[in-house]
């Protein structure tokens, strides 16, 4: 397994057992898509997806989480259909 993969992994766990027990009990969904360039990409859905403090939710919970926990980590965005990462 690469270092990319490994790091991969290990953020997903931290997203699976750390802070989507926290999205859940509000009614949403957290869900790690990808890693590229430092970034790491999530898809938010449930009441976060038309959560007016989703973006807060974002950068001041999730981003600071996992920036914390993985120093490599630049930011935390969420998974869009335009993004040029995604096919």
């Amino acid at each position: 397994m690469s270092d990319q993969a490994t790091l991969e992994s290990q953020i997903e766990e931290v997203i699976n057992n750390q802070i989507r027990p926290y999205i859940e009990a509000d009614g949403g969904q957290i869900n790690f898509i990808e890693m590229k360039e430092n970034i790491v990409y999530v898809e938010l859905a449930g009441a976060c997806g038309t959560c007016p403090s989703a973006q807060m939710t974002l950068k001041g919970g999730v981003e600071a989480i996992l920036k914390r926990r993985f120093p490599e980590v630049a930011s935390v965005e969420l998974a869009r259909h335009n993004n040029p990462y995604l096919a």
